[in-house]
Parts: C-alpha cells; structure tokens; sequence
C-alpha cells in the first residue's frame, strides 16, 4: 500500500495527520482510543481493528471538504 500525506494539524511532526492510500482510502495517524465506557459503544470490531481519535480541524486536508 502507497501513502500520500495530505496534511496534519501538528507543527512539530507530532500525530495527528491524514494520508490517502493508493487502494481508495484513509489512514488516519492519531491517538489510539482506549476509553472502556467509548470502546463499549463501537460496533462489529474485528479482530486487527483499532480506532484512532484526531480532531475535527485535520479533515480540511480531505478533498471536497
């Protein structure tokens, strides 16, 4: 899988950031979600899955945003 960078809301290198994959989709750098009481609401995890938390302000880098 190839990755394009497309932006990052951190000014020293630091996660979050959004890249585009050469297969049609996202790959979102951020913090891994481990709140229980969050994880509980998630839905239909499979096994290999993680979520990542980033802010609303990186999607801007998404194109038609």
């Amino acid at each position: 899988m190839r990755l394009r960078f497309l932006g990052s809301t951190s000014d020293d290198g630091q996660c979050p950031t959004l890249y585009e994959t050469d297969r049609g989709t996202i790959v979102v750098q951020g913090d891994q979600v481990t709140d229980p009481e969050a994880l509980e609401h998630l839905r239909n995890v499979l096994p290999g899955e993680t979520f990542v938390e980033v802010p609303k302000e990186l999607f801007r880098f998404m194109e038609g945003s």
